[in-house]
């Protein structure tokens, strides 16, 4: 690693390019905060989130199977940019969204095959390029996908009704009026009728109050999901994630084992890219843990492995992609072994960079940013739980250990994030001598427990303490702003595609951010 600590062997980004300075994140939003002793539901918990490519959409899944949206608001209110431009009027800072709706995506299921139990938990969402105005999303859980359509739709009101309830007719129920229509005009003075055991009397003329009722369409508008087509019965393990290609007509969705290209308008057929299932299960080394579509590149796919690497395969080359064209591993890592070497370098979550050059990934300890012209090892790695090291055994014990953090690039690619324990988040600066490195929390204060710390650290994996501490303090803070809250954890967050906004989930709450 270079003196302005980048990793030896490539640069982050375009050496050219202005080292830019530290944001100052600031609390923007809140949905769903908890009060005080609140005791928060395991279905309301979040467990995905996803900003659509123009960012003014938002969707989050629950563990009760139920997805969330959010619409962004400010540019609405505000009027196009163009439109201020002339007024010199002053443009919102940061991206404001609302509350628009919701729909259950998923239910609890039973494989009577199996004996097994599926949870209707949200694992993945990922929204979908539309030729029409409507929206178009993917959410699934362990077993099913499910293709969403969801149109935004004018609600028609009734304005007037057909009864002026200031002149009772009979017993002034709306059954007597609607008895009274039928009456011919210029009847006898008044007439008796005996209607579902009332006895109504009706004027002679009729009734000059009674009109057609009045429908008009409204300014509001609302949000009307409908599930188009339905993925099932083509995965035998668990679904951990699932990609949208740039194409726009197919998708990839991986478990433990296999990866499986779809078409979205075909749901009874899948065909199978990549297999690593070993004729014999006791041969078995690595599972997938993640694929991801090039942005831009219809035949590149990326996914990442439980020893921590990553595979790009070229889907021109075979139906069945068994051989990568390139292979990204860590061998500092890999050459130095312990009890928990490989469990801490399973890749939990891997993103593309706009810049279509980096790939970033995150295991338990670290994020480490890839060049894909470059795979003798990662460009920058930025130290996330190298604190914890100490505490690796009872991390194992608790089961903390096996938590899967996501991460996120921003925009420009300036900037990489991810989550920790105590509902914390980390901003890492990756430009070329960026040193910028910020903690965060998930309130109303995040810069409440923020602390400086080094924005990229390469340290070897055979320097884990001997004296590992059993039974240790699980709650608070150490001494460098470091959360030891393990109950606690933010491991779902994005990055908005445009600005410098950030949603991330605590528990059940959506907090967003600004800079």
């Amino acid at each position: 690693m270079n003196e302005n600590g980048v990793v030896d062997g490539g640069d982050v980004v375009d050496p050219d390019v202005v080292s830019p300075t530290s944001l100052e994140w600031k609390f923007s939003q809140v949905f769903g905060e908890r009060t005080a002793g609140e005791e928060v539901q395991d279905v309301d918990i979040i467990s995905a989130i996803e900003f659509d490519k123009t960012g003014n959409r938002l969707a989050t899944g629950d563990k009760g199977g139920r997805v969330v949206l959010f619409e962004r608001t400010d540019n609405k209110e505000h009027g196009n940019r163009r439109d201020l431009e002339r007024v010199d009027y002053h443009i919102s800072r940061h991206p404001e969204f609302h509350y628009k709706s919701e729909f259950q995506s998923h239910e609890p299921e039973f494989d009577y095959l199996k004996s097994l139990e599926i949870e209707e938990k949200i694992n993945k969402i990922k929204w979908c390029p539309s030729a029409t105005g409507a929206s178009s999303l993917l959410s699934t859980n362990d077993k099913t996908i499910k293709y969403w359509k969801v149109q935004e739709k004018k609600l028609k009101k009734i304005l007037q009704l057909n009864l002026d309830h200031s002149h009772p007719v009979g017993n002034g129920s709306i059954v007597s009026a609607s008895a009274s229509s039928c009456l011919p005009n210029g009847g006898s003075s008044e007439k008796h009728l005996n209607y579902v055991g009332h006895d109504v009397s009706f004027p002679s003329g009729g009734i000059s109050s009674l009109h057609l009722p009045v429908v008009a369409t409204s300014q509001e508008t609302s949000f009307f999901p409908k599930c188009r087509r339905v993925y099932g019965h083509a995965h035998d393990y668990h679904i951990n994630s699932i990609s949208v290609n740039s194409d726009g007509e197919t998708f990839v969705s991986a478990d433990d084992l296999r990866i499986n290209l779809w078409n979205l308008n075909i749901s009874s057929q899948s065909f199978n890219i990549v297999d690593v299932k070993p004729a014999n299960m006791e041969e078995l080394t690595e599972v997938i843990t993640c694929a991801e579509f090039h942005p831009t590149q219809c035949n590149t796919l990326a996914y990442s492995s439980s020893k921590g690497s990553i595979r790009l395969i070229d889907m021109r080359q075979s139906a069945l992609s068994d051989h990568h064209s390139q292979m990204f591993e860590d061998k500092d890592v890999t050459s130095c072994r312990s009890f928990f070497t490989e469990i801490i370098a399973s890749i939990s979550d891997i993103k593309f960079g706009k810049d279509e050059r980096h790939i970033l990934s995150r295991d338990y300890m670290t994020l480490k940013l890839w060049d894909i012209n470059m795979n003798s090892g990662p460009v920058a790695t930025f130290q996330v739980h190298e604190h914890l090291r100490p505490k690796l055994c009872d991390l194992y014990e608790n089961d903390s250990i096996f938590d899967k953090f996501e991460c996120c690039l921003s925009g420009d690619g300036l900037r990489v994030a991810t989550g920790s324990y105590g509902n914390q988040f980390r901003v890492f600066g990756c430009a070329a001598g960026s040193s910028e490195a910020s903690t965060l929390e998930a309130s109303k204060n995040p810069t409440r427990k923020k602390v400086q710390i080094p924005a990229r650290s390469i340290g070897s994996p055979c320097n884990m303490s001997r004296n590992m501490r059993r039974g240790g303090e699980n709650h608070g803070i150490d001494t460098n702003g470091n959360a030891n809250d393990f109950s606690t954890k933010l491991l779902h967050l994005a990055w908005h595609p445009t600005e410098n906004a950030i949603a991330c989930a605590a528990a059940n709450s959506l907090y967003m951010y600004h800079a």
